[in-house]
């Protein structure tokens, strides 16, 4: 085979008519080489330099080349850290426009890790000399892709959106359903089993933790640990390896795309959860796989005192640098991959204000990438969900997101954490986070469902620990109990971890189905914690990110099936009662035909007035919510210790359809009668509906 000079576009390796089109962004390189090796990635066979530069990228066109070619790069150049550059041709590196990843960064107990190094561990001013062919992470060239018809998506509205955050090894290692060659795999998430689950439980739209291919810190690796929750990307357009079948006649990619599609067929949607802000090459310490030895001075901020070293906004080593047109082109380009290739329909952004931050470091609005986003004809119509802080300057923003961006409320999740568990705010703190937080999000024409209301997430107490401890025991993580959330706001009812006490056991449970009930009620998008509906714990452990064991995988031969009764209820009681999910500000006033939205009173009857608001001893509530269609919805809340009698609104015929005192096996009463008291019982969430 022979190398022509071929096309800058499209980055990446390409199919065309004559083999295939290699195209690298490196423009401090002074010599780009590919590498071809055979099927297994193990053994080099020939190299081939790339012919022409042009603008920056070197291309060449590999004449005879065809599917399947095994591929990684040498990239020759200055080895001058002073300015950042990192170059050593001693290094296969892998293609950052890679869509199959071959190998992977260590895996194995006994790997060297120290060959992955573009520097000498004795003198890290020097570039490391030994060759790691062998070992390093290459590319493989596929098909094109087909491009999923838009009109396979469910294409769900914002204001029927429930989202379901979960881990695709996690959810499905455990479950008795599945056959034990598919667990944990692409394949496994796509079986009835699951997606029956998820279709019943009334979620919309399933919420993926990470699956681009990824590179676990070495640190991980020496404890025998690895990166589970997949926070370490290395390439952005390629699916983890890890997460593979390996049917017969299957591949990573192919086995991905059909666990979209079946999930797609069964009406929910897809979401993943992709981190732009950092790679797995870490800090200066950490390995050189990919953009580090290409174009380490551009793909990455760098300390402008100390061009050796990285800034380290995420807390993971390194940012990744949006300033840089090349680096948004890069993300564009995944992103539009996984929409057009997979199908996805949206994607969350890990820690999502690096990406707007330019070369001076300050978040921006108006940051290129967001109009990148917003001027795309095919990215602009996804969902697009902001994890809305890093550790940069300001680096908390939530709200400040542009139109068409939802975002992790945290502050919902404390608000109302403390409001059930600490007896901490009062009703005007609650009714603000209920509503969708105003503060936040009522601007720029923003709507109440781009608050992302949550009580857990991956990141922190399950909902079963966050009652059950008052301390984070993340000993299995190596870390000394050092890392994860000091501050959790939760309350262990009297006894640290599990017990057999009756009287704690049931306070527990009435403390998740009263904060499930207080999430799935609220206005804006909710989003649950996958293994909350089942009770599944974590043993205390709120930040475990390394744990691919039975500590994370969901127990599903243990499920708490009156938590899953509970679930399954109120997402259908939203589902079927449009004043749950208005979508729109709530006003209290009167609209043209003399409804009113809403209505917030006290447990004696009256309006609240501003007293009623601001008190900390008094704090139970009713909410009357009254939309343009469907039933009218008068929510009771009450988080004190003692049960209340509550004075219902007049001249409506009220049906009590939910208690969360109540097992879910155990119906409510079936009516209240007009004008007259119910009771919600202490640390409860009562549902009416007018009949």
């Amino acid at each position: 085979m022979r190398m022509a000079p071929g096309s800058p576009w499209p980055l990446g390796a390409e199919l065309v008519p004559e083999g295939v089109n290699f195209a690298v962004w490196a423009p401090d390189a002074t010599r780009l080489e590919v590498c071809l090796f055979d099927a297994e990635g193990t053994q080099e066979l020939v190299r081939h330099a790339l012919p022409v530069c042009t603008d920056g990228v070197w291309h060449g066109c590999l004449v005879g080349a065809a599917v399947g070619l095994v591929y990684g790069l040498r990239a020759h150049g200055p080895w001058d850290l002073a300015q950042g550059h990192r170059f050593n041709p001693a290094k296969v590196l892998l293609d950052p426009w890679a869509k199959s990843v071959v190998g992977r960064y260590g895996g194995t107990p006994d790997a060297d890790l120290s060959l992955y190094l573009g520097h000498s561990e004795a003198d890290p001013a020097l570039p490391d000399t030994r060759d790691n062919a062998a070992v390093a992470l290459k590319a493989r060239v596929l098909s094109p892709a087909p491009i999923v018809d838009a009109a396979e998506r469910p294409h769900c509205s914002a204001d029927r959106t429930v989202l379901c955050e979960l881990h695709v090894r996690s959810a499905t290692m455990l479950h008795p359903q599945i056959p034990a060659a598919l667990r944990g795999s692409y394949a496994a998430l796509a079986h009835p089993a699951m997606l029956d689950h998820w279709r019943s439980l009334g979620v919309t739209s399933l919420s993926l933790l990470p699956v681009h291919a990824r590179a676990d810190e070495a640190r991980l690796q020496q404890q025998g640990l690895s990166n589970h929750w997949g926070y370490s990307s290395i390439a952005f357009l390629a699916p983890e390896p890890r997460y593979w079948s390996g049917r017969p006649g299957t591949t990573p990619e192919s086995e991905c795309r059909e666990m979209v599609h079946a999930t797609h067929a069964a009406g929910l949607e897809v979401v993943l959860d992709v981190v732009f802000n950092h790679t797995g090459e870490t800090d200066e310490c950490g390995p050189t796989l990919s953009m580090r030895g290409l174009a380490n001075a551009r793909y990455y901020h760098l300390d402008p005192q100390r061009r050796d070293r990285y800034v380290n906004w995420t807390g993971c080593g390194n940012c990744l640098n949006l300033a840089e047109p090349r680096v948004v082109e890069l993300v564009l380009g995944s992103l539009r991959h996984w929409v057009q290739a997979y199908g996805v329909d949206g994607f969350r952004f890990d820690l999502a204000p690096v990406l707007a931050r330019g070369r001076d470091g300050q978040f921006s609005a108006a940051a290129g990438f967001f109009a990148a986003l917003q001027s795309d004809p095919v990215l602009s119509r996804t969902k697009l969900i902001a994890e809305p802080w890093d550790i940069g300057p300001g680096g908390y923003q939530l709200g400040g997101f542009p139109p068409g961006w939802s975002e992790w409320n945290d502050q919902y999740r404390d608000t109302l954490r403390a409001w059930w568990l600490r007896g901490g705010g009062d009703r005007g703190v609650f009714a603000h986070r209920f509503a969708g937080s105003s503060a936040q999000f009522h601007h720029d024409r923003r709507q109440p469902t781009a608050s992302v209301n949550f009580i857990t997430a991956h990141d922190g107490f399950t909902l079963r620990d966050l009652v059950t401890y008052d301390h984070k025991h993340n000993h299995a993580n190596g870390e000394h109990n050092r890392d994860g959330h000091h501050h959790n706001s939760s309350w262990n009812c009297g006894v640290e971890g599990e017990t057999a006490d009756p009287a704690v056991r049931a306070l527990r449970l009435r403390l998740q189905r009263a904060l499930l009930a207080t999430l799935l009620l609220s206005q804006g998008t909710p989003m649950l914690l996958a293994g909350d509906e089942i009770g599944h714990s974590q043993q205390g452990n709120n930040n475990a990110y390394c744990q691919d064991n039975a500590l994370s995988w969901l127990d599903w031969a243990g499920q708490d099936t009156d938590l899953l009764a509970t679930t399954r209820r109120l997402l259908t009681l939203r589902r079927d009662c449009p004043a749950l999910r208005i979508g729109q500000w709530l006003t209290g006033q009167p609209d043209a035909h003399g409804r009113t939205d809403v209505v917030w009173l006290h447990p004696d009857g009256h309006r609240l007035a501003d007293a009623d608001w601001r008190s900390v001893t008094d704090r139970a509530l009713l909410v009357h919510l009254h939309a343009a269609a469907g039933p009218q919805v008068l929510l009771v809340f009450n988080p004190e210790t003692d049960d209340r009698r509550c004075q219902l609104p007049a001249d409506i015929d009220w049906q009590l359809v939910f208690d969360s005192a109540r097992p879910a096996a155990e119906p409510p009463p079936a009516r209240a009668t007009p004008g007259t008291t119910v009771v919600c019982s202490a640390r409860s969430v009562l549902m009416l509906r007018s009949r």
